[in-house]
């Protein structure tokens, strides 16, 4: 659950804004973070948040990731599972997470 809050609040900074020219594209993690409800969600983070994805993660886990912005408690689950796709999912979506908060976080 921690990984998910880090997607929506990472941050300091005012940087330029993201452009859709730079590299960064629209996708469901993109989508799922405007549309969430979080107040630290802008355009700019949620670009930069779908350019790390594209760059760490497959479509599958992109859309396994979008169920944790529509149900946290879901990420809960996958990271406790014995399932062994879960558990590696789960080290990709945490690498995923740390880089996001990383190159992201200006963009709060």
């Amino acid at each position: 659950m921690a990984a998910t809050l880090a997607l929506a609040a990472c941050g300091g900074g005012q940087p330029e804004p993201v452009t859709r020219g730079a590299g960064f594209s629209n996708g469901p993690i993109q989508v799922a973070c405007q549309t969430g409800g979080r107040k630290e969600a802008n355009p700019s983070l949620c670009r930069c948040i779908q350019f790390v994805a594209n760059q760490s993660l497959s479509g599958g886990d992109q859309r396994m990731a979008v169920d944790f912005f529509k149900e946290p408690h879901r990420a809960q689950e996958i990271r406790q599972s014995d399932n062994p796709r879960h558990e590696e999912f789960w080290r990709r979506y945490r690498a995923f997470a740390d880089a996001s908060e990383g190159l992201c976080s200006a963009y709060r």
